[in-house]
């Protein structure tokens, strides 16, 4: 009897093109590619969590105007969540906190990084000067206010003025500066630009030069990452 049963079930499920693997294609899935991927910025402080969901774990805060990338979506109920990649970690993040980046202006972001690290690594070997601010000789203010403005874009000619007049950012971009701090004085004393792999190029010591963040120094006075 269970023969004929198991029979008469794959013979319709033949008959009407229908087979166990069709079944488990069919399934619903609560997670598709996203058709959201790019890049996007924080409207707000966000939480990034390890899974879908506000009851998940932090991975940590993204703070209002980190640049996340999208990479994945999921649907929670009625809420869409985005995966994210932020500051070396994935997580998921609320959509409606998220802000699309238009591609005009990304192109626009990356095209301007990529000169300014260009430009920053090729002054390399400069003397350091005190009060220095062309290829002649550099402080590290100086060098940095050259470069952009070489870039194209106008800055600050002092180290405060520059922190004063840049962002912080969690998620350091090439081109943005990093800080320091208690160098040859009390306070923000130092600055540089990053330019990706943990790595800053910067007028400091005998000549302008490129330096690891790892560096025992300059990792024990690092203060922060900004973006202008």
């Amino acid at each position: 009897m269970k023969k004929v049963a198991l029979s008469l079930f794959v013979a319709g499920s033949l008959a009407f093109g229908f087979t166990a693997v069709d079944a488990e294609a069919s399934a619903p899935s609560s997670q598709t590619v996203s058709v959201h991927t790019g890049t996007y910025t924080t409207a707000h402080n966000v939480n990034i969590r390890s899974e879908a969901g506000t009851n998940n774990k932090i991975v940590l805060l993204a703070k209002k105007g980190t640049t996340v990338s999208v990479i994945n979506e999921k649907k929670v109920g009625e809420e869409l969540w985005f995966q994210v990649k932020v500051n070396g970690e994935t997580g998921w993040a609320l959509s409606t906190l998220l802000t699309k980046k238009s591609v005009a202006e990304t192109n626009k972001n990356v095209a301007l990084s990529d000169v300014i690290v260009k430009r920053a690594t090729g002054l390399t070997g400069i003397p350091y000067r005190f009060g220095g601010t062309t290829t002649k000789g550099f402080d590290c203010s100086g060098f940095v206010q050259y470069v952009y403005e070489k870039s194209g874009k106008s800055i600050s000619r002092d180290t405060l003025g520059q922190f004063a007049q840049s962002k912080k950012v969690s998620d350091p971009q090439p081109g943005d500066l990093v800080f320091f701090q208690n160098t040859y004085r009390k306070g923000i004393s130092h600055v540089g630009i990053y330019i990706g792999n943990n790595k800053f190029v910067h007028a400091g010591g005998k000549q302008s030069q490129v330096v690891s963040l790892n560096n025992i120094y300059w990792k024990s006075k690092f203060h922060s990452f900004k973006r202008m």
